[in-house]
């Protein structure tokens, strides 16, 4: 009855539609002007972090202070990253900021991971990751946006997510996952603790936090909490299975974000709109199904080299 608990292929599936979910439900959040801070915003995605803690009974123990700077480092680079990244979201359409993020991201990490780690693409092919870039283009071109803002927002989420995602990489590769993933979550909370130094950050963080209703601090840490669900269990997932395959499924995530906002737009449009007409609809589509498709691409390559 529960053999589906060990089947890592069904774990990946239901992880990457947890996070594509919640990355809708940030979107509806930071429409908000409840929860539309993004600093605030941040700030507590940083500060819950200090939970990873809790993993210290299950295999920490103290690494080199090499590794645990490179584990720290990526931890505060990753909130930066979150940063830029949630300003985007903010500022573009979800299925779009998204899809972009989906393209330029693996293509950042790619040439960070060049000098820094001995297979950089992990066994996958050249052709996958120009599907992605690609991909993200044709998002570009789905509807006029503020490109000299959400642009450099784009591409500093990227440089920062890939940057992060390498120095977590070498971590690993000289510790086990518990001990690196709590330096790199003690990181995380003290980028969090950073955000307090500077006055008018520290003002807004705490004037939205005051004033936001129960109901939106509720379902903001809701979210975090399935957020957080997802990435368990695509760690749990890759556990079980190819590293490359799970990966691979993550473009789930961005077609469940564009059929959820499809759905939200055409039923629920107080909720969140985004534009699903002529060449809009098109392009969305187009580009997603590049994401997905160079996602896909990328992880049977991958697992076929191994």
């Amino acid at each position: 009855m529960f053999s589906w608990v060990h089947n890592g292929i069904l774990i990946a599936i239901l992880a990457h539609g947890i996070i594509g979910l919640s990355l809708v439900w940030d979107k509806i959040l930071l429409e908000n002007p409840e929860t539309q801070d993004v600093i605030n915003y941040v700030f507590w995605l940083g500060a819950i972090s200090i939970f990873g803690l809790l993993l210290m009974p299950f295999g920490f123990h103290t690494p080199s202070w090499r590794v645990a700077g490179l584990a720290f480092a990526a931890g505060v680079i990753q909130l930066a990253a979150n940063y830029f990244y949630y300003d985007a979201l903010k500022l573009g359409e979800a299925s779009q900021a998204l899809a972009i993020m989906g393209g330029f991201s693996p293509l950042f990490t790619y040439l960070i991971a060049i000098p820094l780690l001995k297979e950089p693409l992990g066994g996958a092919s050249i052709p996958g990751f120009a599907l992605l870039v690609l991909g993200g283009f044709v998002m570009f071109s789905s509807e006029p946006m503020n490109l000299r803002v959400i642009i450099p927002l784009i591409i500093s989420a990227a440089v920062t997510f890939g940057l992060s995602s390498v120095l977590q990489k070498m971590a690993f590769e000289e510790t086990n996952f518990v001990s690196a993933y709590v330096i790199f979550t003690l990181g995380t909370f003290a980028g969090a603790l950073f955000l307090l130094v500077r006055k008018k950050w520290r003002e807004e963080i705490f004037r939205t936090s005051e004033h936001a209703s129960p109901r939106s601090k509720e379902l903001y840490f809701l979210n975090r909490f399935a957020n957080g669900v997802g990435s368990f269990l695509v760690f749990y997932a890759i556990s079980l299975a190819s590293p490359a395959v799970v990966s691979a499924i993550s473009g789930l995530r961005y077609a469940l974000i564009f059929v959820t906002v499809f759905y939200l737009t055409r039923f629920h449009p107080r909720l969140l709109h985004e534009e699903y007409r002529g060449w809009a609809l098109t392009a969305k589509t187009i580009g997603t199904l590049l994401v997905v498709a160079g996602l896909v691409f990328v992880g049977l390559s991958g697992s076929a080299a191994e």
